[in-house]
């Protein structure tokens, strides 16, 4: 029987990809799901919970960053009403041991967790504390928190990029957070090597740094100097009009993405990305099965809208993918009919 949720989200106007996967599903799932701002009104929860069957948390949500007891509290309160304690894990090992201690509490108390990778629930099973947590878990494929817009709004930005592309500059792009594991600063150096190689060539970054870590943004503009491309990156903050950044999305020729573990099917911004009629060029999964319970990641790459270079691929393997890429016109995609099938297979899982 099909359950009715309590999302729990953040009152954040700024939105990481965890949040917006949690507002996604509390509006995918209609009248059977409700969103709740997580806050310290214990009557308000209470109000909130009546009628609910279970109660669904995703971790890690920027916007909870510090509320270190809310979370534990809202998910004992749920479990002594008799509710399901439905969490969702889209980090672990990743993650700061001090955050993971202020989740414990809510791991302890979950009646089923679902993962957004398998990469993740391995790391999560390995751990001692897995031990002690329940064993109803399953990976549930994550969708994109944008899909493309039809109306595109141009910008200063935007104008900007058009601009240099009409004088023949190759537009390279990542959309996302910029952090350090995300390896943004990667991508600067396929520019850089494809520069060397005499190609006129551009980076935009269409997202943030992230606040709270030390010296992010102050190196990655070391880089941008050190590289020689001081006039050729474009980062443009965080857009929150997603036809604003549609129109940046269609400025962009190839985008490109090397992350340390290879391609996981926890990158939404890969998914936005791919979607927006661009190819992306990444490096592949570690296993050769991590995709294979995310159909729409499949389906991207069977038709090399999604260019897939080896796990460890060096800078000139990348840059010739990209030359390569960006030449080469993409094949006609349903995106609406393939997201609908994500979201169906999605509320299957949940209920599970």
């Amino acid at each position: 029987m099909s359950q009715k949720y309590l999302v729990f989200v953040s009152a954040a106007r700024q939105l990481c990809g965890v949040e917006a996967f949690s507002r996604l599903l509390a509006q995918h799932f209609g009248s059977r799901a409700t969103a709740h701002v997580l806050d310290a009104d214990l009557l308000g929860l209470l109000r909130a919970l009546r009628g609910r069957d279970a109660v669904a948390f995703n971790f890690p949500i920027v916007g909870w960053k510090r509320r270190l007891f809310t979370p534990g509290l809202a998910a004992l309160v749920a479990r002594l009403m008799g509710k399901d304690v439905v969490v969702f894990l889209h980090e672990w090992l990743a993650l700061d041991w001090k955050r993971r201690i202020v989740l414990a509490p809510v791991v302890l108390c979950a009646t089923r967790l679902k993962f957004s990778a398998p990469e993740i629930a391995a790391e999560f099973a390995a751990t001692r504390f897995s031990r002690f947590v329940t064993g109803r878990r399953q990976v549930v494929p994550i969708p994109p928190n944008i899909l493309p817009s039809e109306k595109k709004v141009e910008s200063e930005r935007s104008r900007a990029l058009s601009a240099q592309r009409r004088a023949g500059r190759l537009i390279l792009g990542q959309f996302g957070s910029i952090y350090p594991k995300k390896q943004s600063a990667v991508v600067l150096q396929v520019a850089a090597e494809l520069l060397r190689a005499g190609h006129d060539v551009g980076v935009v970054f269409a997202g943030s740094f992230i606040r709270g870590m030390d010296n992010v943004e102050e190196n990655f503009f070391a880089s941008v100097q050190e590289l020689g491309l001081a006039d050729r990156v474009t980062v443009t903050g965080y857009i929150a009009d997603d036809d604003v950044l549609a129109r940046i999305f269609a400025e962009v020729d190839v985008f490109c993405y090397l992350f340390a573990e290879g391609l996981t099917s926890r990158r939404g911004s890969v998914l936005a990305a791919a979607l927006s009629g661009r190819r992306v060029v990444v490096n592949a999964p570690l296993a050769a099965d991590a995709l294979d319970h995310h159909l729409l990641f499949q389906r991207l790459i069977e038709t090399s809208t999604i260019r897939l270079v080896p796990t460890d691929a060096d800078i000139p393997t990348v840059a010739a993918a990209v030359l390569a890429a960006g030449s080469e016109p993409v094949e006609p995609f349903d995106v609406a009919r393939e997201v609908q099938a994500l979201w169906t297979s999605i509320g299957t899982r949940i209920d599970q």
